[in-house]
C-alpha cells in the first residue's frame, strides 16, 4: 500500500541492495504472548523489541537509523526536503515543530518529496540526494493531514508508540519515480506551528543559519572540517529563515514566493 509504486527486488536478484533488513518475532514466549518484533539491520538488533502492532512504524524508524549511522559520505541533517522547479526546500525542526505536516501538505501541493526525516547533502557537490520514503504524522497532524488531503493514502494509526499515535502517508508517485534526481537546495527554513498565530517569516544571518541546521545534524562532529565545510556552503547557496504558521494554506503560500537565492 505505502510502497506500490517502488521497484521489487526479487530474494535472488543480483541487483545491489544498500542495507538487508528484517522484522522478526522473538523465538522465546513473547513469540505468543504479548507478540513483539525484532527489527535486524545485517543481523544486527539495535533496537530492543516492540509490541507487533507496532511493526511499521519499527521498520520505517529502523531504516532511518540504517541511513543516518552509516551514510557518512553525505552530511545528514534531521530535516524534511521537497522539491520543485529544480530548487530544493529544507525544513530544519525539532519533533513536535509541525515539521511533517507541512511537508505533507507540500508535497499533495505539488512539490516533490525527497525526504520527510532524512536530508542528504553530498559532500562531492553540495546536491541533496532523495530518498523518498512514507511521510510520519504523529498525533493531531494525522487527522489534519487527513482533511487536508483526502484522497491522500495512510497506514492504519498505530497507538501507544514512544512517539505517541503515528501513521505514514503514501508519497507521491512522482516523489518515487523521480528518486535518482537530485536537486540543489534554495532554502533552509526552520518552521515552529503556534495555533492560532499568523504566519510570520524571518530572515536569518547566516552565522545564526549554520548553528541552526548544525543542531538538526547527525554526523555534523563526526564529519570534522568537512562536515563544516559541507555546511558552510549549504547555508551559503540558501535563504534562511525562522517561521511561526498555524494555517497550512498560509504556509505554503509564503513557501511558494519566497526568493530564489540567484533573485539577491
Amino acid at each position: 500500500m505505502l510502497y506500490a509504486d517502488y521497484p521489487v527486488m526479487g530474494h535472488d536478484s543480483q541487483d545491489f541492495a544498500d542495507f538487508h533488513v528484517t522484522l522478526e518475532r522473538p523465538t522465546n514466549w513473547r513469540r505468543y504472548v504479548r507478540p513483539q518484533v525484532l527489527f535486524h539491520s545485517e543481523s544486527v538488533a539495535p533496537f530492543l523489541p516492540l509490541p507487533y502492532d507496532q511493526a511499521l512504524p519499527m521498520l520505517e524508524w529502523g531504516m532511518n537509523w540504517c541511513i543516518s549511522s552509516s551514510a557518512h559520505s553525505y552530511l545528514i541533517i534531521h530535516a524534511a526536503v521537497l522539491e520543485k522547479n529544480g530548487r530544493a526546500l529544507i525544513l530544519a525542526a525539532p519533533p513536535g515543530s509541525g515539521k511533517s505536516t507541512l511537508c505533507a501538505a507540500l508535497m499533495v501541493s505539488g512539490w516533490r518529496l525527497l525526504s520527510d526525516e532524512l536530508t542528504l547533502i553530498r559532500l562531492s557537490d553540495g546536491l541533496v540526494e532523495p530518498v523518498p520514503r512514507p511521510v510520519s504524522l504523529k498525533n493531531a497532524s494525522i487527522d489534519v493531514i487527513a482533511r487536508y488531503a483526502p484522497d491522500a493514502t495512510f497506514s492504519p494509526p498505530v497507538k501507544d508508540t514512544v512517539k505517541g499515535i503515528v501513521a505514514h502517508m503514501r508519497p507521491s508517485t512522482e516523489s518515487v519515480e523521480r528518486a535518482d534526481e537530485p536537486a540543489r537546495a534554495a532554502w533552509i527554513c526552520f518552521p515552529t506551528y503556534q495555533a492560532d498565530s499568523a504566519t510570520v517569516f524571518e530572515k536569518i544571518p547566516t552565522a545564526q543559519a549554520v548553528m541552526k541546521t548544525a543542531a538538526n545534524a547527525f554526523n555534523y562532529g563526526l564529519l570534522g572540517q568537512q562536515g563544516f565545510d559541507a555546511m558552510v556552503r549549504l547555508v551559503k547557496a540558501c535563504h534562511c529563515y525562522a517561521f511561526s504558521y498555524s494555517d497550512l494554506d498560509e504556509a505554503i503560500e509564503h513557501v511558494e514566493h519566497l526568493p530564489r537565492p540567484d533573485d539577491g
